[in-house]
């Protein structure tokens, strides 16, 4: 997979996709069912169309965390689902200032030279969200380009969406997101270095930060991870805790990633860690030996629980 960051001056190979279009925030089902549309709109190759930073962070910089992956996550998922061209296009002032007609014009036609676009019936684009997907119909019209509208996705009265999906993972409830999602829901970034407490408590720690993420339930989980760089990549299981670490007086968030029979030097590399199983909230223990009897029974536990995955 190719990743875009202008949509002027491209070469040829990557103008005239098929694309999809919408900030994809999770890549669920609702979302796939608009990128597999636009993979059946067109023999071009598939493309897809978003935004970075997210809109809404631009928009509203000060507002809590609410995105569930990334732009690294986004992208390593885009690319399992066969995605040619992403096109990740840089949100500030200059996209937020063109009118509809503007962005149909200058991005998609003369810039990415588009063979088609798909995007959900409940896609909004341009200057004060002004364009609806109707809109985008007539303007692909007139400017030689065709126009796909999926209809909203859902399942049991209710449509997939990213709100939804937040909503489980802050009940801690990782089998309803992942019914939404079509796949676990995954935190993905760089190991960074620690205090090294889990080291000195016998369960050494993978440490990664939750910076801009919206923060699932606060507590353990058993978890699947994927080495995704550097000499050890592969598979893992293990046990993670997504929190404050009370009994140390730390209020960042974070995620500490415990990899059940591994050994080596993760720092600097990228992991990508499912939330597979909520096992308990976080807690204050009396004592470092109530604390790490707590954390062998929830080895335990996540071991009993991804037997078999």
């Amino acid at each position: 997979m190719q990743i875009h960051r202008d949509w002027t001056a491209l070469k040829a190979e990557a103008r005239g996709a098929s694309v999809a279009m919408g900030n994809f925030d999770g890549v669920h089902r609702g979302h796939r069912t608009v990128i597999d549309a636009a993979r059946a709109a067109s023999d071009a190759p598939l493309g897809i169309l978003t935004f970075e930073p997210h809109p809404r962070e631009y928009f509203a910089p000060d507002a809590p965390p609410f995105r569930l992956m990334n732009a690294e996550a986004r992208a390593n998922r885009l690319s399992r689902l066969g995605v040619a061209h992403l096109y990740e296009l840089p949100f500030g002032p200059v996209l937020a200032g063109l009118t509809p007609e503007a962005f149909a014009r200058e991005v998609l036609a003369e810039g990415l030279g588009v063979a088609h676009v798909t995007v959900g019936a409940d896609f909004c684009f341009g200057k004060n969200r002004a364009g609806t997907a109707a809109t985008l119909q007539d303007l692909g019209r007139q400017l030689g380009f065709g126009v796909t509208i999926v209809p909203l996705a859902g399942s049991e009265g209710a449509d997939y969406s990213s709100t939804a999906i937040r909503e489980a993972l802050a009940r801690g409830d990782t089998q309803a997101a992942e019914r939404m999602l079509g796949h676990w829901h995954r935190i993905e970034g760089e190991v960074i270095h620690g205090e090294k407490r889990g080291r000195e408590l016998g369960w050494p720690t993978a440490n990664m930060v939750m910076d801009g993420l919206h923060l699932p339930r606060l507590g353990v989980y058993a978890v699947l991870v994927d080495i995704l760089t550097g000499p050890d990549k592969g598979p893992c299981k293990g046990v993670a805790s997504l929190g404050v670490r009370p009994m140390f007086g730390v209020n960042t968030p974070n995620l500490e990633v415990n990899l059940f029979d591994y050994s080596g030097d993760l720092y600097g590399q990228h992991l990508s860690v499912a939330l597979v199983a909520f096992l308990r909230d976080e807690a204050r223990f009396e004592s470092l030996e109530a604390l790490i009897a707590q954390m062998d029974r929830d080895g335990a536990e996540a071991r009993r629980i991804l037997d078999g995955c």
